[in-house]
């Protein structure tokens, strides 16, 4: 078990992870594509975000301190909560210590419902802040963020901004082991995708891209039936899926 850092004081460290989480669907007509549109503001509304990240605040071990909310018209939410972690602060030269609250920490959900009516593809995209002060940190909710929407890609980004000092004033730029983010996700979850890092360690910078492996033709279709289509349709439409997430996957038009 690795031995709890004595540190000077607070911990100062910022500990940043960002989300972008994609969901595709086939909707085969303008119509079907509002549709779906008005399908997803309704399941991620901005009450829905908000049970979502106060279970995130509650897994990190932080309380939340405000809440910020809008449903936007045409389309689209955003939730913002301040969240806080106690720390018991010794006072020098007297014994005693006090309660503290830091409050510079906060989560955030901001989600963007498109589409074009050209490729009968729309796509739901999530995006996730989740920046914390202190011991706590966001990485345990990764596997919960996931599994809380579809996922079929996601592109993460962790950093850890700052520097705390140890008891004999020694700077600390990071408070615990990491090497990927990989690291900190369950195995089944990890099975589902490929997975892709760019880390840069001297700057305590990590990056993952994450692609769904297996498309379930069911599954991406929007009020229609797979056994309706007939063989090559479904082929061309689980092809055109494929095309959109490794575009996005890699962030470059496929020609």
């Amino acid at each position: 078990m690795e031995n709890k850092l004595k540190l000077y004081g607070f911990n100062n460290l910022t500990k940043t992870l960002s989300f972008n989480i994609y969901d595709i669907c086939y909707a085969s007509t303008e119509r079907e594509q509002h549709d779906y549109i008005a399908y997803i503001d309704e399941q991620y509304n901005s009450e829905r975000l908000t049970a979502i990240l106060k279970h995130v605040t509650d897994m990190i071990g932080a309380k939340v301190i405000s809440i910020s909310k809008q449903d936007y018209d045409p389309q689209g939410a955003s939730v913002t909560i301040l969240i806080a972690e106690e720390y018991k602060i010794p006072i020098a030269h007297k014994g005693e210590t006090v309660l503290a609250h830091l409050d510079k920490s906060h989560i955030t959900v901001h989600t963007y419902p498109e589409f074009h009516p050209d490729n009968s593809i729309a796509t739901f995209r999530v995006d996730i802040d989740v920046a914390t002060c202190g011991e706590i940190t966001p990485l345990k909710t990764l596997d919960y963020l996931i599994s809380s929407f579809d996922s079929d890609i996601i592109t993460m980004d962790y950093r850890v901004r700052g520097f705390t000092r140890d008891m004999d004033g020694k700077k600390l730029f990071i408070d615990h082991n990491i090497t990927s983010i990989q690291d900190y996700f369950d195995k089944k979850t990890l099975k589902k995708y490929d997975a892709v890092d760019i880390n840069v360690y001297q700057a305590n910078i990590f990056h993952t891209k994450l692609l769904i492996k297996d498309i379930d033709l069911q599954n991406y279709l929007f009020k229609a039936d797979v056994y309706e289509l007939s063989p090559k349709t479904r082929l061309n439409i689980t092809n055109s899926l494929r095309r959109e997430m490794i575009e996005i996957f890699s962030g470059t038009n496929i020609y």
